[in-house]
């Protein structure tokens, strides 16, 4: 195989939580308060939707796509969901820097060095917000395909924290049997201090509805069981993807670097700040003039993430 080029899982698709729009000739990130599930395909309108998006659509209240059945491919969790630290080259997509808060790999005119990470906020290279937490879910939607995946890129705190431990727990608790579990991706809602009351989102992975953990680890020794007696070898797999992974000092490529680039980084990051301040005084104001409105929002995550709020993760 051709060294320094990552064997990643099959995509099929992506799941997001928010798209790109034109404003004033300028492509931007707008976040969404639901999820979208899509093809690889885009149009001059942006990414084609995928049919399985319509499906689950169709079966959500209000149509607000909010949960998303999955599986995972892998048993090892890190296979599962990919983070670290990444800067990009804004101009052509490539990744300059990949560190995890204690060693990075960077390009340089040498090649590839190896450097001491001091994660984003310390780290000199990384100043003006170049350098972000890059997250890659990678799950499984449909049976036609078993090793297909559909990928939920994210940059937030919140969603790769959670997503992380969810992974794990699940790992510790089935004793290893993580693809087995039946599990789904559910979108879930807080307020804090910097959002001014205002709930933002971000996605965490439970058991499916109506599954308590015990019976989720039955059925997942079960489709063990079964899988072993038809001759499956899940522990050769995941030893492929981890090989896959590692043939590779970056594992991100420039054409998905592009894609990472238009969706997480502005071009224009005077106008997006200005926003954010703008919707910050909005959001202030509101809270001074409307002291219970915190307890409205309450009510619409308890109600199912009902209504449309603003979503940063």
């Amino acid at each position: 195989m051709i060294k320094g080029l990552a064997i990643t899982p099959p995509i099929l698709g992506r799941i997001s939580i928010g798209k790109v729009v034109e404003k004033n000739g300028k492509r931007l990130p707008e976040k969404d308060d639901q999820f979208t599930i899509t093809s690889q395909i885009q149009s001059k309108e942006g990414w084609i939707k995928h049919p399985l998006d319509e499906q689950l659509r169709s079966k959500a209240p209000n149509q607000k796509l909010r949960t998303i059945p999955v599986r995972m491919i892998f048993n090892d969790p890190e296979l599962n969901l990919r983070a670290e630290y990444t800067l990009f080259d804004r101009q052509t997509g490539r990744p300059v820097c990949v560190g995890n808060g204690e060693t990075c790999q960077r390009l340089t005119n040498q090649g590839v060095e190896q450097h001491s990470c001091p994660s984003p906020d310390l780290c000199p290279l990384a100043q003006g917000g170049n350098c972000k937490p890059y997250g890659r879910l990678h799950v499984n939607l449909d049976e036609s395909d078993e090793l297909g995946t559909f990928i939920f890129r994210t940059t937030g705190f919140n969603s790769i924290r959670t997503l992380a431990a969810r992974l794990s727990y699940y790992h510790a608790a089935s004793n290893g049997l993580l693809s087995c579990l039946p599990l789904q991706l559910i979108l879930r809602g807080k307020s804090t201090t910097q959002s001014y009351r205002t709930p933002v989102y971000y996605v965490d992975l439970t058991l499916k509805d109506g599954v308590n953990l015990q019976q989720a680890i039955q059925m997942a020794q079960e489709i063990d069981q079964q899988s072993k007696q038809a001759g499956f070898n899940q522990t050769a797999l995941d030893q492929t993807a981890r090989q896959g992974f590692a043939n590779a000092q970056f594992e991100v490529n420039a054409e998905e670097g592009l894609d990472l680039v238009e969706e997480f980084y502005s071009d224009a990051d005077e106008t997006v700040n200005q926003g954010v301040e703008q919707t910050q005084s909005i959001a202030r104001a509101k809270a001074k003039s409307k002291p219970n409105q915190g307890e409205g929002f309450v009510q619409e995550m308890q109600q199912g993430l009902k209504g449309s709020v603003r979503a940063v993760n």
